[in-house]
């Protein structure tokens, strides 16, 4: 994110400004922060059906624990591995892989829904089907060039690409 808004910055300055920001994001993390429209839909479909979900992500712990809190999802998944959780990240498996012990199902079975390349990545090593999101924070990305297994364009598409209509 700060490079995004200092995009001349070097190495140095985006480590000088990290903690201040990382400060200020804690104390607003979710000042202006929702679930996207009709993903409150999607999750309770997936509880309804039995199917449990979880989050992985590389946000640092601490940040994805709190958000996860205030938006009140943290006691509803069955798993949230962070960035910090193991020595890997995305799109390294083993974080998936994880978050699937952690849940009790197995990663054939499983699907890894993500808006970034590197998700869609982590879930095919992972051996996971892939649905990309072809909303949200993309960052001028074409979600249909990331090659994965089904894309959904919005939040509503997620209940046919899984198989759940």
């Amino acid at each position: 994110m700060l490079r995004r808004g200092f995009p001349a910055a070097d190495d140095a300055l985006i480590e000088q400004l990290l903690p201040r920001f990382l400060d200020l994001y804690a104390e607003a993390i979710a000042t202006h922060t929702s679930t996207y429209p009709g993903i409150d839909d999607v999750l309770a479909l997936l509880e309804r059906s039995g199917v449990r979900w979880g989050v992985v992500t590389n946000k640092p712990g601490w940040l994805a624990h709190a958000l996860l809190v205030a938006l009140k999802l943290d006691s509803r998944c069955a798993a949230i591995v962070a960035g910090d959780t193991l020595a890997q990240r995305k799109p390294d498996p083993a974080p998936l892989l994880h978050a699937c012990a952690l849940a009790g199902v197995g990663a054939a079975s499983s699907v890894y829904v993500g808006d970034d390349l590197r998700d869609i990545e982590a879930g095919r090593r992972a051996g996971m089907m892939t649905v990309a999101a072809g909303w949200g924070y993309l960052d001028g990305e074409d979600a249909l060039a990331w090659e994965a297994d089904r894309v959904a364009v919005l939040p509503s598409d997620l209940p046919d690409a899984l198989g759940l209509r």
